[in-house]
């Protein structure tokens, strides 16, 4: 008999497990549809002054990005590419912007790339990377803004 309660409590504690799991994994994959919607002003205050404390000394103030940022330096890098509408910024998904600027381009390209773009995993907490991107995203004109939340899903 004591088989079959103790049985019974490895399922419903699985069961659990595996409940707690998806709803985990809905809350991770959901919360870059909120933490990065360009309408939203505190969102977009916060990011702008984490922008320009990390950010705007390579990738300009007003998100221009550095001369040439299309020719190869002597160093094998590129120089920062602009965030506003002129660069390719908003070619990427939400989830890839996340990730350059969490952990740096060279280890998300990974290969032989080179880059001076930096990782912040140290230095900014996730929400402070969704707002600077919300920052950035709200400097686009609609439609750029629109084609980039297409490739984001």
């Amino acid at each position: 008999m004591k088989i079959l309660p103790l049985a019974f409590v490895l399922v419903i504690s699985i069961a659990l497990v595996f409940a707690a799991i998806g709803v985990i994994w809905f809350v991770l994959e959901n919360r870059e549809s909120v933490m990065t919607e360009p309408g939203e002003a505190d969102l977009i205050a916060r990011g702008e002054a984490i922008y320009g404390q990390n950010c705007a000394s390579c990738h300009g103030i007003n998100l221009e990005g550095q001369a040439n940022w299309r020719s190869i330096n002597e160093d094998g890098t590129l120089p920062a590419p602009p965030h506003d509408s002129s660069g390719h910024t908003w070619h990427h998904s939400d989830t890839m912007l996340f990730n350059i600027t969490k952990w740096g381009t060279a280890a998300v390209v990974g290969g032989d790339f080179k880059s001076n773009m930096p990782g912040f995993a140290d230095a900014l907490e996730d929400e402070e990377i969704w707002a600077v991107l919300s920052y950035i995203k709200s400097r686009w004109p609609e439609d750029i803004q629109v084609a980039q939340a297409e490739r984001s899903g």
